[in-house]
């Protein structure tokens, strides 16, 4: 395939698989996953993060994120704690080893990014982030279909 036969759907696609193949290596030396890690990253090491916050931080749904929380605790990198501002909530906070998790994971995240960043000049890379920026604007504000639009006529 050339470069002007791949749509731009299937690089994005393509990519995020390689570099989740590239990160669910990485966590497999602790015997842990890509997802396990992003959720480490994504939870506040000194104050801990309401689980209310943690599936809109990181993009997942609440059952996946169940899920993996559910592992978290079990393999003793997270507690849940009562939130005190908020008597319905819990508070997620890392154990001693879930902040070592979650430095090593920050490590692998921080290697990629400077990979990436010293192998492709900065104007390229601003270029690159204003066509993410602008691939989610037409998504999120509904600017590429609408629902008059996707709606199938029988």
């Amino acid at each position: 395939m050339s470069k002007k036969d791949i749509t731009i759907d299937h690089a994005l696609r393509a990519t995020w698989q390689a570099i989740t193949k590239m990160y669910n290596e990485q966590a497999a030396q602790l015997d842990s996953t890509m997802a396990t890690g992003f959720a480490l990253l994504s939870i506040d090491p000194e104050e801990g993060t309401p689980s209310t916050a943690l599936g809109p931080k990181m993009g997942m749904e609440a059952t996946s994120l169940s899920r993996t929380l559910k592992s978290m605790e079990e393999r003793g990198l997270i507690v849940r704690k009562p939130n005190p501002a908020d008597g319905r909530g819990v508070l997620i906070f890392l154990t001693e080893f879930g902040k070592e998790n979650r430095d090593f994971s920050k490590n692998r995240v921080l290697r990629f990014n400077d990979a990436i960043r010293n192998n492709i000049d900065n104007q390229k890379i601003e270029h690159f982030f204003e066509v993410i920026h602008v691939i989610n604007d037409l998504i999120q504000n509904k600017k590429i279909y609408n629902t008059s639009e996707t709606t199938i006529k029988q």
